[in-house]
C-alpha cells in the first residue's frame, strides 16, 4: 500500500542527504533501511533485507564485468598502444584540417571500445594529446574542448560502465545494449569531426594556421618518431583485442562476464608483449581497485534501495501519476531528460543514474518507449552531465590531467559547451529514430 509520507521520506531524505554532501552508496543505505523500517516496523525485517541483499550482490557474477573490463582498459592503456595508435593516425591525416584534434576525437573512439570508463579517455588523451596541440599552435580553448568533450565517447561506446551499471538496474542483457550503444557512439563521434573540420575551415587560426609560429607546423609533426610496424603491430592488437572480446559476446559464444575475464587476459599477454612492467601491472591492478570497489558498493546500496521503492510502492504511483497526468510521451521525456541534466550539475554519473533509473525506466516503458533506445538515450544525456558546472567530472580530469596553471576550469567548460550541445542533438535524433540503436541488437542477436 502506498503511503505519501513514507514516500516522502524515502525520496526526500534520500536527496537531501546527497545535497548535503553525504556519499551517495551512505545516503541510499540510510534511506532505504529508513524506508523498510517505516513499511515494516520490524528492525528484524530491515537486517534480513540488508543481508539477503547484500548475499545477492556479492554471489552474482555479473558484477565481475565491470573490474574485469576496466582492467583491460588500464592494461591497454598502460601498454603505450594507445599512444601509438594516436601517433599514427595523426600522420596518416596530414592533409585534413584540424589534424590533431581529428586524430584525437579517433583515437578517443578505439580507446573507448576497450577502456569503458570516460574519465580513463580524458586523463589519457589530456596527457597524449593536449602537448602536440600546443606545441602545433593551437587555441587552447579549442584543443582542451576536442580533448573533454571526445572523452564522453567512452560511457557510450562498449564495453561502457554505464551501460553495465544500467543493464544490472534494469536487469537488460548487457550484451544487446553493448550492441545498441555501437551506433550511436559512432554516429556521435562523426558529429564531433563534423564539427572540429568545419570550425578549422572557417577559422584557420583555431587550429594554428595563420598565427605566430605556425611555420614550424612540419617540423612538430617530424617529431613523433614511429615505425609503421609499431603502429600497425598496436592497431592489430587493440583491434584484436576488441573482435574477440565484443565479438565473443555479441555471437553468443560466452557471457558478457566471461569475455570480459577473457578481455582482461588478452590485454594483460598485448601488454607484457609490449614492455609492461611490474610496477606497471601493479598501478593498474591498484587503480582498478580504487576505481570498482565504490561502484560495485554503490551498485549493492542501489539494489536495495530499488526493493525499498517496491515494498513502500512509490515505483508504481509514480508511474500512475504520469500515466493519468494527460501529458504526452515525448513530455515525459522532456521532462526525464530535465532532471537529468540537473542532477548532472551536482553529482556523478552513476549516482544519477542509481538514483533515478529504478523510478524513470518503468515510466518509460508505460508511455510505450522502447527500452534499448531508452537506455542509450539515457547514458547520453546523464553523459552530458559529466560536462556541465559546477561539478563537471571530466573537465576536472582533464584539468587535473594537463597540469598547466594557465588553464581554467571555466575555460574547459566553455569550450566543452558546443560538445555539450552536439551530444543534445544526437539525443534528439535517437528519439526521433530509435533503430539507429535497435538495428544492430535485432540484426545479430
Amino acid at each position: 500500500m502506498f503511503d505519501f509520507g513514507t514516500a516522502l521520506i524515502v525520496i526526500g531524505g534520500l536527496l537531501g542527504l546527497v545535497l548535503l554532501g553525504v556519499h551517495v552508496a551512505v545516503s541510499l543505505g540510510i534511506s532505504s533501511a529508513l524506508g523498510i523500517y517505516l513499511v515494516t516496523g520490524k528492525m528484524r525485517i530491515v537486517e534480513a533485507t540488508v543481508a539477503s541483499t547484500a548475499a545477492e550482490a556479492l554471489r552474482d557474477f555479473t558484477f565481475a564485468v565491470i573490474p574485469l573490463f576496466m582492467l583491460m582498459g588500464e592494461f591497454i592503456g598502460r601498454s603505450g598502444a594507445i599512444s601509438d595508435v594516436y601517433n599514427g593516425i595523426n600522420r596518416g591525416i596530414r592533409r585534413l584540417p584540424g589534424r590533431l584534434a581529428i586524430a584525437t576525437v579517433l583515437g578517443n573512439t578505439i580507446f573507448s571500445f576497450v577502456t569503458g570508463v570516460s574519465i580513463a579517455s580524458a586523463a589519457a588523451f589530456s596527457r597524449i594529446a593536449y602537448p602536440e596541440m600546443k606545441s602545433f599552435n593551437y587555441r587552447r580553448g579549442f584543443a582542451l574542448g576536442a580533448i573533454a568533450g571526445s572523452s564522453c565517447l567512452g560511457m557510450l561506446i562498449p564495453p561502457s560502465v554505464l551501460m553495465i551499471v544500467w543493464g544490472i538496474l534494469t536487469e537488460q542483457s548487457i550484451g544487446r545494449l553493448f550492441l545498441a550503444g555501437v551506433l550511436p557512439g559512432i554516429l556521435l563521434a562523426s558529429l564531433f569531426l563534423a564539427y572540429i573540420i568545419i570550425s578549422a575551415i572557417m577559422n584557420p587560426e583555431i587550429v594554428g594556421e595563420n598565427r605566430p609560429g605556425a611555420q614550424q607546423r612540419e617540423t612538430a609533426a617530424d617529431r613523433i618518431e614511429m615505425s609503421h610496424g609499431q603502429f600497425l603491430s598496436s592497431m592489430a592488437g587493440v583491434f584484436g583485442i576488441i573482435l574477440a572480446v565484443l565479438g565473443g559476446i555479441w555471437f553468443g559464444i560466452f557471457t558478457p562476464t566471461e569475455g570480459a575475464g577473457a578481455g582482461a587476459a588478452l590485454a594483460l599477454l598485448f601488454a607484457l608483449l609490449k614492455g609492461l612492467t611490474w610496477p606497471q601491472f601493479m598501478q593498474a591492478v591498484y587503480a582498478v581497485g580504487k576505481t570498482a570497489a565504490p561502484i560495485l558498493i554503490l551498485l549493492f546500496c542501489a539494489a536495495l534501495y530499488s526493493r525499498t521503492l517496491a515494498m513502500t510502492g512509490v515505483t508504481t504511483a509514480i508511474r500512475e501519476f504520469f500515466l493519468s497526468s494527460g501529458l504526452e510521451a515525448w513530455q515525459v521525456l522532456t521532462v526525464i531528460i530535465l532532471i537529468w541534466f540537473v542532477l548532472g550539475m551536482v553529482i556523478d554519473s552513476i549516482s544519477i543514474m542509481l538514483l533515478t533509473v529504478p523510478i524513470v525506466e518503468p515510466i518509460a516503458v508505460a508511455f510505450g518507449f522502447d527500452r534499448l533506445s531508452f537506455a542509450i538515450i539515457g547514458i547520453l544525456a546523464i553523459e552530458a552531465g559529466l560536462l556541465t558546472p559546477p561539478f563537471g567530472l571530466l573537465v576536472y580530469t582533464v584539468k587535473a590531467a594537463i597540469e598547466d596553471p594557465k588553464v581554467g576550469v571555466q575555460e574547459i567548460f566553455l569550450s566543452s559547451i558546443p560538445y555539450w550541445g552536439i551530444m543534445l542533438f544526437a539525443a534528439i535524433l535517437l528519439i526521433a529514430f530509435p533503430q539507429i540503436a535497435n538495428w544492430l541488437p535485432e540484426t545479430l542477436m
